[in-house]
């Protein structure tokens, strides 16, 4: 079966240095084009990553008949705009994470694919990774008893003034940026949305942004509370704590394509690990896994990996928190 034809919007740093060269590796998406507003800077990035088109405009690559999906990883206020731009020319589209700036913009873009008859997802590519797929399943088997609690924190250092996650206006923020992880694993394990919850900001006094934010999401059957911050020491850690057993996921969002992930199982029996079993799953490139399955659903039918539907669920507790 042909691959599909993809087109990428822009030339973000996540996009030239992760998710095209994986998807690249991947058996059904086929990077066939590539659009910058500088011609050039196109020009060069698709002769340095073997891309066939380089486009001076986003339009021309929607244009462009022989693209059937797009990748759209522009800064956050142009995820929705260009989103339905790109389905309004027939597109499918994989965006960047959070998916909108509210839930109100996020529901344009729920529109819009219904009325265009394209697929659109979010680009939570950990949903896809072998050891998230695997802490559920143990959630799941009721090895670790009722789940009650979910810490997790994630954490890193920028006060680059230019980059788009210290502007204000364009979504940036810690919350947006990488607190949207959190909540989304949150859902994923507890299998349902929180029904209360409350955060507490830290604001930098210069950029306006919310530079450290913590959580606390009211789930029926427990709570998710979590940290994250965009100015402090590079981390990550989640805990999944049950009646009976804990997992700890060692790299939970950037799990690392070039070697082993891990997550530890504890039966708690005493605190020196003697109830620990570790559980290890081979190298893999999530981006790689999100592009094929994406691109497998336009090719063959079925959902995407990270629904609108979902994206909708996840702005609600990140709008809810903002409120709060």
């Amino acid at each position: 079966m042909a691959k599909v034809r993809w087109g990428v919007l822009g030339a973000a740093k996540i996009a030239l240095t992760k998710v095209i060269p994986a998807m690249q590796r991947g058996a059904w998406p086929e990077i066939a084009a590539i659009a910058s507003r500088d011609v050039d800077k196109a020009r060069r990035v698709a002769a340095d990553l073997n891309i066939p088109k380089a486009y001076g405009s986003y339009d021309e690559l929607l244009a462009d008949p022989e693209i059937e999906a797009v990748y759209n990883p522009l800064p956050n206020h142009l995820h929705v705009p260009w989103s339905i731009r790109a389905a309004e020319a027939g597109k499918h589209v994989l965006c960047e994470k959070p998916i909108s700036l509210s839930v109100a913009e996020c529901r344009t873009l729920i529109d819009a694919r219904n009325r265009c008859g394209v697929r659109i997802g979010e680009a939570f590519m950990v949903r896809t990774h072998p050891q998230w797929i695997r802490a559920r399943e143990i959630v799941r088997s009721g090895e670790i008893g009722d789940l009650r609690a979910i810490q997790a924190v994630f954490s890193y250092f920028n006060r680059d003034p230019a980059n788009v996650r210290n502007v204000r206006e364009w979504g940036g923020g810690a919350l947006m940026d990488i607190g949207c992880y959190p909540i989304q694993i949150a859902r994923f394990l507890f299998g349902q949305g929180p029904v209360g919850a409350v955060g507490r900001f830290d604001r930098d006094p210069e950029f306006g942004i919310d530079r450290l934010t913590s959580a606390i999401l009211n789930f029926p059957s427990g709570h998710c509370v979590f940290t994250c911050s965009t100015q402090m020491v590079p981390y990550q850690k989640v805990q999944i704590f049950g009646a009976k057993a804990r997992i700890e996921v060692e790299i939970p969002f950037n799990a690392p394509p070039d070697r082993p992930s891990r997550l530890f199982v504890d039966t708690g029996v005493d605190l020196f690990g003697g109830g620990l079993r570790t559980e290890e799953f081979p190298a893999c490139d999530q981006y790689t896994i999100q592009g094929d399955l994406f691109s497998q659903a336009v090719r063959q039918g079925g959902e995407v990996p990270t629904p609108l539907e979902d994206s909708l669920a996840n702005m609600e507790v990140i709008e809810a928190l903002t409120r709060g």
